[in-house]
């Protein structure tokens, strides 16, 4: 005789698992995301290989998506991880925006969240949703700033929104942590539930 499967149901999945690798639909994501392509495309041009500048940056945005996705996708089973890699993904995300800082002071450029308020609110209200939109307004004609200047201000503040995002992303993760607890919490209040839903039905 073929042996039953057992096979939980959506709702005791989420019960158990909670809701998970849903990394995609989070704008801390999606932001992280584009700082990284965003990066590598400023460092290529920008930052020579040669240059230990170039590699740091590029593994720091990378560290930022890589990082809130590895964590969404084990927020199953450790919710405690979820915490840790959001942490290091937000920690990047800062060390990103101190060298998008440090780039204009090394290059002699102006910083426009000290230097020019007007530009830098700007770059703030840009919200590209797409690398080529990035591209577009630092390519803009007509502007007085040169290309780099333009680009690594608006790498700064994509780095700062950014990290501003995760660092929201990390506080509701926490909250949900201490409301809900960790898989084996989960775990064992669904089998309470089940124990007791056994019983109930064997009263009736």
């Amino acid at each position: 005789m073929e042996k039953k499967r057992h096979v939980l149901s959506s709702e005791s999945s989420e019960r158990i698992f909670g809701k998970h690798s849903g990394f995609r639909n989070l704008k801390a994501y999606r932001l992280a995301e584009l700082c990284y392509d965003y990066t590598c495309r400023f460092c290529e041009r920008y930052v020579p290989v040669s240059d230990r500048h170039h590699d740091q940056m590029v593994q720091a945005a990378r560290s930022g998506f890589q990082n809130i996705r590895e964590g969404s996708e084990l927020s199953a089973t450790t919710k405690k991880l979820e915490l840790n890699l959001t942490n290091v993904a937000r920690g990047s995300l800062g060390e990103l925006h101190k060298d998008y800082k440090k780039h204009l002071q090394r290059k002699g450029l102006s910083l426009w969240e000290t230097d020019n308020a007007e530009l830098f609110a700007e770059a703030r209200r840009l919200y590209p949703e797409t690398l080529a939109d990035a591209a577009a307004w630092v390519n803009r004609p007509g502007q007085l700033q040169c290309h780099e200047e333009r680009a690594a201000n608006l790498g700064a503040v994509l780095s700062a929104q950014a990290h501003y995002l995760v660092e929201k992303l990390l506080a509701r993760q926490a909250e949900d942590f201490e409301k809900g607890g960790g898989f084996s919490e989960r775990l064992y209040r669904a089998r309470v539930d089940k124990r007791q839903n056994g019983q109930n039905k064997e009263m009736e």
